[in-house]
């Protein structure tokens, strides 16, 4: 049973994201913005993501929550990263993205990492992603 829940898990994966970690010590801020109205604030801290909707975002009326996370009122916790921001992180197995890790040195199982480098921009959504 433990095989099939992964396999599942890696569907949503793009190419060479089977291999994305959290890590389990640090921590990590990032600030999820739709122009100029902060959506919420995704963290990491002892190898637990967790999203929460920002007191501006609840008391707007113009935005409906993400499809992923329907309560505004609700702290998100995972062990992983949500598919919403794993989405932000390119296939790992593009030539031009394995450049840029090989430059810039970055860890290419680290999430806290590749979401700093490449995931500001997303063309799944207009949302930016800044890290804090």
């Amino acid at each position: 049973m433990p095989n099939i829940i992964s396999k599942l898990k890696n569907l949503w994966k793009a190419d060479g994201q089977e291999e994305l970690a959290t890590p389990k010590e640090g921590k990590a801020a990032f600030r999820l913005m739709y122009e100029d109205l902060e959506i919420g604030l995704l963290t990491l801290s002892e190898g637990i993501w967790r999203f929460a909707y920002s007191e501006d975002f609840k008391a707007q009326s113009r935005l409906k929550p993400l499809v992923d996370f329907p309560d505004v009122n609700k702290t998100y916790r995972y062990e992983e990263l949500p598919p919403f921001f794993v989405q932000r992180i390119p296939g790992l197995g593009q030539p031009k993205v394995q450049k840029i890790i090989l430059e810039e040195k970055i860890d290419a199982h680290n999430e806290v990492e590749l979401l700093k480098r490449f995931g500001k921009l997303s063309i799944s959504n207009p949302f930016q992603l800044l890290s804090v």
